[in-house]
């Protein structure tokens, strides 16, 4: 087996894995999707339970701050009672004013501040919901997660195994140089020859469809010589279908034509 016809088998497990891993890796992507948002709803209602308690607080304070302004006034309208001048009876009253003017201010407030907590709780409950149906969503993903890499261990063991083999049987310096290509091409790593016209030898790269070399499709078909494409710069390979459309074709077996013999001899 030529060192092309060894890369053309690496290269079709190696096909194999990437596709058997990609099924995986999209199940991976699906799971760390339902994990993001699910982190960024958990985060969110974190940042909201936050908020909430400190607006709560703060409700809760300036109804302090209104009670201690009551208990203020109350004290202040027990000694207009007492007052013995009209002069300390007004002063009385403009105190009582300033204070039920900061009373307002403080009840307004805790109005607001009430309402803002009420608000981030109904915030707080919808995320609550949408945080249950991320958990369901990343317990499907994760089972799914696990039915795939199930359904791939025992094939994906063997191709591995297989690739080592195969690897083991290329040199070191071209299997570096077969990897490097699969890791920047991908499926494009290597490319069947095209036949564009066999009688005027035309060929193309498979890969990038630019022209061949005679040259090179020959030594190719000749030895299985590594050769890559001169314009991409993958591996070429001649696969079973073109290498028998470019033999020779077999020369047409001369029939001898029929005598015609006389069906009655001749006295």
């Amino acid at each position: 087996m030529d060192v092309t016809q060894k890369l053309v088998k690496l290269f079709s497990v190696d096909k194999q894995l990437r596709g058997l891993q990609t099924r995986l890796r999209g199940a991976e992507r699906f799971l760390a999707e339902q994990e993001s948002q699910l982190a960024a709803i958990t985060a969110k209602k974190m940042e909201l339970e936050t908020q909430q308690k400190q607006f709560a607080a703060a409700a809760k304070n300036q109804e302090g701050e209104v009670a201690r302004v009551d208990a203020k006034m109350a004290a202040i309208r027990e000694s207009m009672n007492v007052a013995q001048t009209n002069k300390e009876y007004k002063g009385h009253l403009t105190e009582v004013n300033t204070f039920k003017a900061e009373r307002d201010r403080a009840e307004q407030t805790a109005l607001e501040h009430m309402q803002k907590a009420d608000e981030l709780k109904a915030d707080l409950a919808k995320l609550a919901t949408e945080q249950e149906e991320r958990k369901k969503m990343r317990a499907v993903a994760v089972e799914d997660k696990a039915k795939r890499a199930d359904e791939i261990k025992d094939r994906l063991t063997e191709l591995k195994a297989e690739r080592v083999a195969l690897a083991a049987e290329v040199n070191k310096s071209t299997l570096m140089m077969f990897e490097r290509l699969v890791e920047t091409r991908g499926d494009e790593a290597m490319a069947t020859v095209e036949i564009v016209d066999r009688k005027r030898h035309e060929f193309n790269c498979g890969a990038c469809q630019m022209g061949l070399p005679v040259e090179s499709v020959s030594g190719l078909l000749g030895s299985g010589k590594l050769t890559t494409c001169v314009s991409c710069g993958c591996i070429l390979f001649i696969d079973a279908e073109v290498s028998k459309a470019m033999q020779p074709a077999e020369k047409e077996k001369k029939q001898p034509s029929s005598k015609k013999v006389s069906a009655a001899a001749k006295p």
